[in-house]
């Protein structure tokens, strides 16, 4: 299974392609292209991450000592960054995922190319994948 660093240093490769922001808006639409989504009943207040412009919907489950990240936006760009997140998160083990350095929103320059609000939305969603895990942690381990 690839770790935290490799999806990473997979995403900016990924992003290291593509010199026009257009492209990379593109890249992004197409994680989120890829996201499965939730079932609406999941479109709940419970799963919605506040500080969002859009409505983000993320539920965590913890199974066979790691956890389980699913989520839905009604935004297709910011499903795209939850997407991302997923892909670098989801399916590792709660310690893994609150000691990550989340260093490719730096390294794709993703964070200066997000409105202040949609910024803000990124802090929140990967927040609550911590928090989630924070729980997990202390549940479990």
């Amino acid at each position: 299974m690839e770790t935290i660093n490799q999806a990473q240093d997979n995403i900016i490769e990924e992003f290291s392609s593509f010199d026009d922001w257009f492209d990379r808006y593109n890249l992004i639409i197409e994680y989120g292209n890829s996201l499965s989504g939730l079932p609406e009943s999941e479109h709940t207040k419970q799963n919605l991450i506040e500080g969002c412009q859009s409505n983000v919907w993320i539920t965590a489950a913890y199974n066979d000592g790691v956890v389980h990240f699913e989520a839905d936006s009604d935004a297709i760009l910011v499903k795209g960054i939850v997407a991302m997140l997923l892909n670098v998160l989801n399916n590792h083990t709660p310690r893994e995922i609150l000691d990550a350095d989340l260093y490719f929103i730096d390294r794709i320059n993703l964070r200066e190319h997000l409105s202040p609000t949609r910024s803000n939305g990124l802090v929140a969603m990967l927040k609550q994948m911590k928090d989630y895990a924070m729980v997990f942690d202390a549940k479990y381990q």
